[in-house]
């Protein structure tokens, strides 16, 4: 069974959440954070995101690292940020588009991850992790929550839920632009802290939803630490929140392109033509973010959108039979073993440049925008799979390429961080 911890957090000042409130680290750019920064400039991305705050110089450079280790000291020390008295759990609840999505905030062991109990479905992109390795280890600080989820066969969820007592303030609310409303929940009278350890109690094993990065780079720490001798507690623990299986939402993410291996258009879509029906797809809607698949449903057949030379393709093809001991074929599998590999020449999704991804809200006439710029020679927009074929991937020992999957609710960060001492 996979342990849960409750741990002693720093939160910002409650009338404060809302200016200290940031998106993820990797959903902006340098650019965008160093905006963001100036209009809000408690933004804990000048913590997630210091490169921001140091234009010009590399965002691998040492001194990015101690700019964010500062800015979070300062902060504490302004007291814009704060340490809670005693240890306690969180509920984060997001309310968005008459949905309400409930997850528990707590420490778990890098034990569990190293041992396969919080089960991982995608592979790492190799400078994101060194980078978040580096972030941790010098803020000694996970500044960010990874997102997983259980499969919850017996109602955990909705118990969750109902620990937040009708007229329960909370310590943090935050209203989003597009209007989603967030808010934390301090759990921290032993009461309630045993309730919700029981809950959770039954939950045999975790998956990663979000947050690859940011689990493997608190592995790395934790190790790196106790092999140096300067190993706590609490840095052989990561943060987490936990939301059950059926109280989440998932999307594709799509891949962009810089160029086509040297082939023309013609040539490219001759190609892939040789290994799949290619047939004109129907322009979507420029505000969707999902293609609308136009052939065989998509649960017997891998459907694939590719932008090219102003118009969009749907390429498809049955899909075969699985072994019953394989893991669910994928379409982003697909993608990287028949497209992006032997046709294009890009072996290694981890790290090669000449791939880019871009998450699965951000509207189709993004995709668009960016390869008639010229700055991409294709996009590709993916169908989404499903919360259940994701957690059997990992089941099985298998692994998808990397950003294979958008999950939702996407969480802010600042709310809560666990520190490693």
């Amino acid at each position: 069974m996979v342990s849960i911890h409750p741990f002693t957090a720093v939160r910002p000042r409650p009338d404060l959440a809302r200016e200290v409130a940031a998106v993820p680290y990797d959903v902006v750019t340098a650019e965008e954070a160093r905006e963001c920064i100036r209009k809000h400039p408690l933004s804990f991305l000048s913590v997630s995101r210091s490169d921001a705050l140091l234009p010009g110089i590399p965002s691998s450079d040492t001194a990015v690292y101690l700019k964010a280790r500062d800015r979070f000291l300062q902060m504490i020390r302004d007291g814009v940020l704060a340490r809670d008295d005693q240890p306690s759990l969180s509920l984060y609840r997001v309310e968005q588009e008459g949905m309400a999505f409930t997850g528990l905030i707590c420490t778990v062991e890098v034990e569990d991850y190293r041992s396969g109990l919080i089960r991982r479905h995608e592979l790492t992109r190799y400078d994101k992790e060194k980078d978040r390795t580096r972030h941790i280890d010098t803020v000694n600080a996970h500044t960010g929550l990874v997102f997983l989820i259980y499969r919850d066969a017996s109602g955990i969820g909705p118990r969750v839920e109902s620990m937040i007592r009708p007229g329960m303030e909370p310590v943090a609310r935050v209203e989003a632009p597009s209007g989603a409303v967030h808010q934390v929940f301090r759990m921290d009278d032993p009461a309630s802290v045993s309730t919700l350890q029981r809950l959770l109690a039954p939950v045999d094993r975790l998956y990663i939803a979000d947050g690859h990065h940011r689990a493997a780079s608190a592995v790395n720490v934790a190790l790196a630490r106790s092999a140096e001798g300067r190993s706590t507690p609490e840095c052989g623990r990561f943060m987490a929140v936990l939301f059950s299986h059926d109280r989440v939402r998932i999307h594709g993410y799509s891949r962009l392109v810089t160029d086509l291996g040297g082939s023309s258009p013609e040539g490219f879509l001759a190609r892939v033509a040789g290994r799949f029906r290619v047939e004109a797809a129907p322009h979507p809607d420029p505000a969707s973010w999902e293609m609308r698949v136009a052939g065989t449903p998509h649960a017997r057949t891998h459907v694939i959108h590719l932008y090219l030379g102003g118009r969009w393709h749907e390429i498809s093809r049955k899909v075969p039979a699985p072994h019953p001991d394989a893991a669910p074929p994928q379409d982003v599998t697909t993608l990287q073993e028949e497209i992006l590999g032997p046709v294009l020449g890009i072996t290694d999704p981890r790290g090669d440049p000449r791939l880019q991804y871009i998450g699965g809200t951000m509207p189709l006439s993004t995709l668009e925008e960016m390869v008639d710029s010229g700055r991409y020679a294709a996009a590709f927009a993916m169908q989404p799979a499903s919360v259940e074929t994701v957690m059997a991937v990992a089941d099985a020992g298998a692994i998808m390429p990397p950003k294979s999957t958008w999950f939702e609710p996407k969480l802010y960060s600042g709310l809560v961080v666990h520190t490693l001492d």
